[in-house]
């Protein structure tokens, strides 16, 4: 034994990752948006969608249950990976969990009739939305690679300092 023998310390990026400023601010903003979204809908909201025909009735009614959908899987994403990397899960509790957050089917939609009617408020919470997921969605892929991506057992430099270090054995002896 040369004294030079090192295993690799998986380094656990999720972890890191939900105790940094950036996923502060990302969880801050998702959970705030969807505090933000709750109260126009359940206010303002309800007051625009009485100024539209049946159209714009219909638009409003879908693109908010989109949203709406939209955020609470947001929600459970960043609330998932708050508890995990919180120690309130295991990674592997997280992964069978996830499988329940979908966050491909919660995009955009087709385009609806009465669309043109929809109030700026909702236009405008709609697209945040659509900005956080996009965001999170990329985190989710970073996470993922993060998560896969398992350290070799031992250092590639072993062999090389084992080497290194007979030689010199040798060069005493």
């Amino acid at each position: 034994m040369s004294g030079f023998e090192h295993t690799a310390t998986p380094v656990d990026f999720l972890a890191k990752f939900t105790a940094s400023e950036q996923f502060e601010k990302v969880f801050k903003e998702g959970m705030g948006l969807v505090e933000e979204t709750a109260n126009y809908l359940d206010g303002p909201g309800r007051q625009d969608a009485r100024l539209l025909d049946r159209y714009g009735a219909v638009a409003y009614a879908t693109e908010s249950m989109r949203l709406t959908t939209r955020l609470m899987q947001l929600a459970s994403w960043l609330l998932l990976q708050r508890a995990t990397g919180a120690g309130e899960m295991t990674t592997e509790e997280s992964r069978k969990e996830k499988h329940r957050i979908s966050l491909s089917d919660i995009g955009r939609g087709h385009p609806l009739n009465g669309s043109e009617q929809l109030p700026e408020a909702l236009k405008e919470l709609v697209e945040r939305s659509l900005k956080l997921h996009l965001r999170v969605q990329k985190l989710d892929v970073m996470l993922n690679v993060q998560v896969k991506s398992e350290p070799p057992e031992q250092s590639p430099m072993n062999e090389q300092l084992d080497r290194i270090a007979s030689a010199f054995k040798a060069a005493r002896g």
